[in-house]
């Protein structure tokens, strides 16, 4: 039986802890920041756990947890 491949863009974009979550970055950073607040953009800085259903879509492109 051949292994499950692993979608390239979500090993890129996605990372599971060791308690199993996925982390990711924020939304809506990439343009348009002359129209966002401050603090938007304050809190958007790093990584965050990503919601339940998000996370459930996550995992399944990587099936071995990479």
């Amino acid at each position: 039986m051949p292994k499950m491949k692993t979608k390239s863009s979500a090993k890129k974009r996605f990372k599971v802890t060791a308690t199993g979550k996925v982390v990711g970055g924020h939304a809506g950073k990439r343009h348009g920041m002359i129209k966002r607040s401050t603090k938007f953009i304050r809190d958007a800085r790093g990584t965050r756990v990503l919601s339940e259903p998000d996370q459930k879509l996550a995992k399944s492109f990587m099936p071995y947890g990479r």
